[in-house]
């Protein structure tokens, strides 16, 4: 089974009840790491999942392969799931998309949404 856990806004806590549950019952714990910064370090998410975490770079996601569908790179992992016949789930969790009515605007007054991934020593964006 392949899942997608939404992490929520930051908090090493903001995880989900049942994405917790599902996260330590993983036998492999993968985070995807270029396209947000946590407000904590790996080794606390490990030290409260009790679970140890691949970074997932993108090269990894990409190559090797606080809401999961938030970007093009998740949808493409749930049909490539579905084509190699792997079941999948996904768990939600509040996104900074839905944060935007904490500073009283309303999320369909904006225009298109996209994801801008970080730059790193290998690796920038062609656009």
């Amino acid at each position: 089974m392949f899942y997608l856990i939404g992490l929520g806004l930051g908090d090493v806590k903001d995880i989900t009840v049942k994405g917790l549950e599902i996260v330590r019952g993983c036998s492999r714990v993968y985070l995807e790491a270029y396209t947000s910064i946590l407000t904590v370090g790996k080794e606390a998410l490990e030290e409260f999942y009790g679970r140890t975490i691949i970074l997932a770079d993108r090269d990894l996601v990409e190559q090797g392969s606080g809401d999961p569908f938030g970007a093009t790179t998740h949808s493409d992992l749930v049909l490539r799931s579905v084509e190699k016949g792997i079941g999948y789930r996904v768990i939600h969790n509040a996104s900074i998309m839905n944060a935007v009515g904490c500073c009283g605007l309303q999320l369909y007054n904006f225009g298109e949404t996209v994801s801008i991934v970080f730059w790193t020593d290998t690796w920038r964006p062609d656009s």
